[in-house]
């Protein structure tokens, strides 16, 4: 993983919040989750950066939002699964701040110490077939921007179309955060 480096763009600030990125932020999060985040109180949560960077364009971000919420909360692709190809993206493109949210989110999906380490190329887990074609698929696009022949004719034995869709939006998405 690279060194920790200054975000090319930095996340608003609470204090530079104005009513379109507060109305971006109400409709992702509701009223509540507006009152949290934006709280001076002590004890309000962070603003995730990632959040906080995207809404400095609020008609882009008010878009961009919905739709990744499709990909992390109502997709097709097993949230496990979805986590590991989200964990191989940021580890292969060196995006310290996806690799560190999305391992903790994959610990609350039972993925173990020796799958983190095999997502960075360091441990000798044996994935399924299904992981090793979701992840091979995944160092493709990375690699080249397309699925290979013989990977996505490995993929479509499992006959979810809408699946194998989803893992290209997922590891597309997750490129681009990773800017």
């Amino acid at each position: 993983m690279s060194e920790r480096r200054e975000p090319r763009v930095a996340p608003l600030t609470k204090a530079e919040f104005g009513d379109d990125e507060t109305a971006v932020l109400r409709a992702f999060v509701g009223d509540a989750g507006v009152e949290r985040f934006l709280s001076d109180a002590p004890d309000a949560p962070p603003l995730p950066s990632v959040l906080a960077t995207l809404i400095r364009h609020p008609r882009l971000a008010a878009r961009w939002l919905p739709y990744n919420d499709v990909l992390l909360r109502q997709g097709t692709l097993d949230p496990r699964l979805r986590e590991l190809v989200i964990m191989r993206v940021a580890w292969r493109t060196g995006s310290q701040y996806e690799w560190l949210q999305h391992v903790r989110l994959a610990r609350g999906l039972d993925v173990t110490d020796a799958e983190v380490d095999a997502i960075t190329g360091t441990g000798g887990h044996e994935w399924t077939p299904l992981e090793s074609d979701l992840l091979a698929a995944t160092d493709e696009l990375l690699d080249g921007y397309r699925v290979s022949a013989s990977t996505w004719s490995l993929l479509a034995t499992h006959p979810d179309v809408p699946l194998l869709l989803h893992l290209v939006f997922v590891v597309g998405t997750y490129a681009f955060l990773t800017l």
